[in-house]
């Protein structure tokens, strides 16, 4: 099939800076679909009708004028967190052909010296500022899309908040235009200058001496979530995160979810990871917006409710993890049931009824049980003891690719 849809990247240069295949694309085109500050980068020349995306988005102007000469303007590289990836997702590959200018990731990446295979990317348009936060470890160089101009002074006040206020901030306007500047300064002294809503900042992340460690394993300190008691501790939270194996694009049930430890870390493992956290206590679910936020995840799903009854109509999962409500009635079966072929399921267990529970359903369903006890060294009178904490009970299962 001959691509009937071309997506053009353009730049700051505007249409001279443009290929010969994309001023073709452009010359031949009945439709031009962009925005404003793209479609104002077209000569008088280009004679195809110029429409502007709608307000709320849609990618029906487009998909509407299926089969016609149509071409979308995108800014610099479209597949590169721009509609050429949105659309990619609505039409085979063969009725596109997409031509791509420099990323302003890449133009900022050759203005500051840095191999672009070694920085992190990170868009912040239209998305939860907090994603940053799990980005964020000394040494890690961060090329970050702004949403507006007031995105630079909120990504400084974030890093002095979070222990990272020596980091050096450079943001770059205008790249590859007449109007390009840059600013360059550091967290703690960033007083937000006036800054043009097209900008992208580079971060060099250096930690203060006191700021915590926050490992993407499994682990972290119980210090870093806000808790009411009810927490997966650090060394059972690494062992059972072990056992549900994240990969990347895995997605996780976190029944009876508590402070959200297990589905933060989770999510933590990789950048594609999501989790559907299950909570029925007000405050509980206070606990895991908060936790999620502080610790990078914002796209955790926080699902309101008790289960069974809050699971129905959910995304098929790929691994579960039961830390509460193991004792009630038609939970573990209806975990069973949705968990998709060839998922983990992993279940803790504190009290001697929920063990026993766990133990009927190995009896029944099979997997490994291990007991997990965990001591810690305190002061007793002018010496050290060992304090025991309450032993765990954890239940491993794979469910078999033929249930």
């Amino acid at each position: 099939m001959t691509p009937w849809l071309t997506v053009v990247g353009i730049g700051e240069d505007g249409f001279k800076g443009l290929g010969k295949n994309a001023r073709r694309a452009l010359m031949g085109a009945s439709r031009i679909v962009g925005g404003q500050r793209q479609l104002d980068l077209l000569p008088v020349c280009i004679r195809g009708e110029r429409q502007l995306w709608p307000s709320p988005f849609s990618l029906a102007p487009v998909l509407e004028q299926r089969g016609a000469a149509v071409c979308v303007l995108a800014s610099g590289d479209p597949m590169f967190y721009g509609v050429g990836a949105s659309l990619a997702r609505q039409l085979p590959s063969d009725e596109m052909l997409i031509l791509p200018a420099p990323s302003s990731c890449s133009l900022a990446a050759a203005r500051l010296g840095w191999p672009l295979q070694d920085v992190v990317t990170l868009s912040l348009v239209a998305r939860p500022l907090a994603a940053l936060n799990a980005q964020l470890f000394s040494g890690v160089r961060l090329l970050l899309l702004s949403n507006d101009g007031a995105s630079p002074a909120a990504v400084a006040q974030l890093l002095r908040e979070r222990g990272f206020g020596s980091s050096r901030i450079s943001v770059l306007e205008h790249l590859g235009g007449d109007a390009e500047r840059r600013i360059d300064g550091s967290a703690n002294d960033w007083c937000d200058p006036p800054i043009a809503d097209l900008n992208v900042i580079a971060v060099e992340c250096r930690a203060n001496a006191e700021t915590p460690r926050l490992s993407r394993l499994a682990g972290l300190p119980d210090s870093a979530f806000q808790h009411d008691g009810q927490l997966t501790k650090r060394d059972v939270r690494a062992i059972t995160l072990a056992r549900l194996a994240p990969t990347p694009g895995e997605l996780l049930w976190d029944v009876g979810a508590g402070s959200g430890s297990i589905g933060i870390e989770w999510m933590r493992a990789h950048p594609s990871c999501r989790t559907l956290a299950i909570e029925a206590d007000d405050g509980r679910q206070q606990l895991i917006e908060h936790n999620r936020d502080a610790l990078g995840v914002p796209g955790l799903q926080l699902i309101r409710g008790k289960a069974p009854q809050a699971l129905a109509g959910l995304e098929r999962p790929d691994a579960i993890f039961i830390g509460g409500g193991v004792t009630r009635e038609g939970v573990f079966e209806t975990c069973w049931e949705q968990l998709k072929p060839g998922g983990r399921l992993v279940a803790n267990a504190v009290t001697l009824q929920s063990e026993v529970t766990l133990m009927h359903w190995r009896e029944r369903y099979g997997g490994e049980l291990t007991r997990i006890h965990v001591a810690q060294a305190q002061p007793l009178g002018e010496f050290d003891t060992w304090r025991q904490a309450l032993p765990i009970t954890l239940l491993d299962l794979v469910k078999p690719f033929d249930a």
